[in-house]
């Protein structure tokens, strides 16, 4: 198993929610964190900064640097890559955790909704790979983690909201292709998405209120898979479109009771799913 001491890893949208959940897991075992991500004032209903993210990280006994970064704009991008080598040395990791979402379908979506989540899930995550990638072909180590369901062209996730779905589905698609393109490199490259909703400011806001918060599961449960993902041999662990629940058994986890936000509410699965 690989140790976190001292390793760098990039982190989009980690302000929050999933990134932050999975930053402070990381910071926990000694790792350096770069917080990537636009919000720089609070918002009252997302919550938190790329600051206070960052001292959160410190207090959980790693490293943070807090860099503004939209990766719809490719200088921010590149900006943010050079401050984190700057900073710590290198890069060991991506978690491409930054998306944007829409369950619109073709009627409903406007020309700038369908950009958007073009431009942050598929050209954002391209992007921030890229830059990343000098560095993490330096790592003795490297994973690029992607958060994006299974590829299924099954009808009926095509068919219920067509944009969204492509957009995750690209993302889905650039990982796989970058297990393939760095297969001997020893650089890595996964997907990673959950069986269950997951209790963020997007299920709450966007997507059904404290009646799906309550039957979600806890940031908790990814942060615990993409811990044990990037402990994993880089040059054979690699190429999976990976579920958390298939994640945490192969790391020896069989009850998944305590990530409930509710234990006594059935669990909603995720989309995709």
């Amino acid at each position: 198993m690989e140790s976190f001491q001292g390793k760098t890893y990039f982190i989009t949208g980690a302000s929050r929610g999933i990134g932050k959940a999975i930053a402070l897991k990381l910071a926990a075992a000694g790792a350096n964190i770069v917080v990537a991500a636009k919000s720089v004032e609070e918002n009252p209903r997302l919550g938190g900064t790329i600051f206070s993210a960052a001292a959160e990280i410190e207090e959980a006994g790693g490293k943070a640097v807090a860099v503004q970064c939209d990766i719809r704009h490719e200088e921010m991008i590149i900006e943010a890559v050079k401050k984190a080598a700057d900073t710590f040395g290198g890069i060991d990791g991506v978690i491409n955790n930054a998306s944007a979402i829409s369950l619109t379908n073709t009627e409903q979506t406007e020309s700038k909704k369908f950009d958007l989540m073009h431009s942050i899930n598929v050209r954002g995550t391209f992007l921030v790979t890229k830059h990343c990638l000098p560095y993490l072909l330096q790592s003795e180590n490297a994973h690029i983690l992607t958060l994006s369901p299974p590829v299924d062209l099954a009808p009926k996730w095509l068919g219920a909201h067509l944009p969204y779905t492509i957009s995750k589905f690209n993302m889905t698609m650039l990982a796989m292709g970058w297990a393939e393109e760095f297969r001997h490199d020893g650089v890595a490259a996964n997907s990673l998405w959950p069986v269950t909703t997951i209790a963020t400011a997007a299920v709450n806001n966007l997507l059904g209120g404290d009646w799906l918060m309550q039957r979600s599961r806890k940031t908790d449960i990814l942060a615990d898979a993409v811990y044990f993902i990037l402990q994993q041999d880089a040059k054979r662990y690699t190429g999976r479109q990976l579920l958390d629940e298939e994640v945490l058994r192969e790391s020896g986890i069989s009850d998944f009771s305590h990530y409930a936000v509710n234990p006594d509410n059935d669990l909603q699965k995720d989309l995709f799913l």
